[in-house]
């Protein structure tokens, strides 16, 4: 790994933050590195108040969505949740259809199906609101580049709201309103909400007008920061704020959906365990059967339904960790049968390969090779791809230069979706590897861990480790802080643990300190030997609690070791 060491804040800041925050000088320096310079800032950081999200109404065409719905309750019009069949979508129309479905009743869900319609709004979705007498489709997490579609849906009388998230392009939708913070004539103050975060504004804009306060909006937080977690957007501003107390309500009353899919041991849930542990559950459902099977489990109010449903969906995501793990294989094999180790990019394909997988696969063949990937199948008669890229390299960009080649694409900086007819695929695999090439520089080729700080281990007290929790949830731009510490030995303890013996544990020792710290190191286990020949080492870590036996203490886990 490429070790980077962020900029240290000057010296006065940091005395200054301080003496008036009574902290070590260490935690100013963390808090400067995120921009916090001011008591206030520091107090809002440390305890998120939910009074101070934005007004809803400050998003461009709110007070048109609002109108339009308000009009369609008053003429008990049928409206249909649309959205997308990631957890982000399913967890957006989960939302939006429990709020509404709240006080009125001619609402129901629609999630496409992954393999026969693809992404975003279909004509199929549209088909299915005109012969079920829907005149109003509230699309969440997808859109904004649906011209056609919602010209489509104009022709049939059908009118939409585009609740998305997502760049657009140079033309919006002639729907009824289009809510998305990166509209380019949107003024809202906050643009890196994800797709449930829209569709949160949008209940709370109804709420305003039904004149319901924040508490009658807490219990729907759940969803949201599920939603967050999953999405990885920057865990900064409103979405900061949406997540923390998401998380209090996952905690301490979740929806019965949630309660069911929850498969940990009984301690307080961070970002981390949704991410790792109710997410993919969520997301199984769309991936190995279909998406509205998330939407009944986070709608459904009956917890012993609830936990019939979570089995079903436990199931899918067994089933998909064994597709991910198969074709993951084939596909690096794929890719040493054809000698491509030392190329820039990874493209790769097989028409049998499960199309709900193929992200996570993607995702898999970067820890292998570290470089701008994609992984395509067959999808009826075109190709589908899952792009998926590396830290600070923009695959949305380096798509839009291969768009001669693609159908249709859309997505984000480090991940996207695409498809493209047969007879393409060659061609655009040689570009998308030209432009990788040019585009990409060297030092993006090896992966970086940023340190917040450097310190010595007698640093590492209880109380440092209790300012630190407060840190959370952490996320993009505000990660668990990572440390650096030099001239570190094992106690000569030090053993290979795991299955496989791919990981490391360690009793760590400084030269300045007596005391031994545990350390795991995860996929680090060849560096024993050398640790064992050489003695000292350097070291970058986050700091956790282990809990064993029911005894907690204080671990550092290992993101990098390097010789010295």
């Amino acid at each position: 790994m490429r070790w980077t060491l962020k900029p240290i804040p000057e010296k006065e800041k940091i005395i200054k933050l301080s003496q008036e925050l009574k902290v070590y000088p260490i935690v100013s320096k963390l808090l400067l590195q995120r921009g916090i310079e001011t008591y206030d800032a520091a107090k809002n950081f440390f305890r998120p108040n939910i009074n101070h999200l934005h007004n809803p109404y400050l998003m461009k065409d709110m007070d048109k969505a609002v109108k339009r719905i308000e009009l369609a309750i008053s003429q008990n019009e049928n409206i249909l949740i649309f959205g997308d069949y990631d957890v982000d979508g399913t967890t957006s129309v989960s939302l939006v259809y429990s709020y509404l479905k709240s006080f009125y009743s001619n609402v129901a869900t629609y999630i496409p199906d992954r393999y026969d319609e693809g992404y975003g709004i279909s004509t199929q979705g549209i088909d299915f609101a005109e012969d079920n007498n829907f005149s109003l489709i509230i699309a969440l997490d997808c859109g904004i580049k649906a011209i056609d579609k919602v010209i489509y849906a104009s022709e049939k009388k059908i009118d939409f709201i585009i609740c998305d998230h997502h760049r657009p392009g140079k033309e919006l939708p002639k729907a009824a309103a289009v809510l998305d913070p990166k509209r380019e004539d949107c003024e809202y103050p906050y643009d890196e909400l994800c797709g449930c975060g829209v569709g949160f504004k949008l209940i709370q804009a109804l709420s305003l007008n039904r004149e319901e306060t924040m508490d009658d909006l807490l219990p729907y937080l759940d969803l949201v920061a599920t939603a967050i977690a999953a999405d990885i957007v920057p865990m900064t501003g409103e979405n900061r704020i949406l997540a923390y107390y998401g998380l209090i309500v996952i905690n301490k009353a979740p929806r019965p959906g949630i309660r069911a899919l929850i498969h940990l041991p009984k301690k307080e849930l961070t970002i981390s365990d949704v991410v790792f542990g109710i997410a993919p559950r969520i997301n199984a459902a769309g991936r190995i059967k279909h998406g509205q099977y998330a939407v009944e489990i986070l709608t459904e109010t009956n917890l012993d339904i609830a936990v019939e449903l979570a089995k079903e969906i436990e199931q899918n995501n067994i089933d998909r960790k064994e597709l991910d793990k198969t074709i993951t294989n084939e596909a690096l094999q794929q890719i040493e049968t054809a000698n491509e180790q030392q190329k820039f990019s990874t493209v790769v394909y097989h028409e049998a390969w499960h199309k709900g997988v193929i992200g996570i696969v993607a995702s898999r063949l970067i820890e292998t090779y570290y470089r701008p990937t994609l992984v395509f199948t067959k999808s009826g008669d075109k190709l589908a791809a899952s792009a998926r890229s590396v830290k600070g390299y923009d695959v949305y960009n380096a798509l839009e230069k291969c768009s001669a080649f693609i159908e249709q694409f859309g997505g984000h900086k480090y991940a996207a979706g695409l498809t493209l007819k047969p007879e393409n695929y060659k061609k655009f695999k040689e570009k998308f590897e030209e432009v990788v090439r040019e585009s990409m520089p060297e030092e993006l080729r090896i992966p970086e861990v940023l340190i917040d700080a450097e310190i010595e281990l007698g640093d590492i007290t209880p109380k440092f480790f209790r300012i630190l929790k407060q840190f959370a949830p952490f996320g993009p731009r505000n990660m668990r802080p990572v440390f650096m510490t030099s001239t570190l030995r094992d106690n000569g303890y030090g053993k290979q643990v795991g299955d496989d013996k791919s990981h490391l544990k360690l009793n760590i020792i400084s030269g300045a300190d007596k005391k031994t710290y545990n350390a795991i190191g995860f996929g680090l286990g060849d560096q024993l030997d050398s640790i064992k020949k050489n003695g000292s080492f350097n070291a970058v870590f986050n700091i956790e609690e282990n809990q064993w036996n029911g005894n907690i203490s204080l671990q550092l886990q290992l993101k990098d070791i390097k010789i010295v």
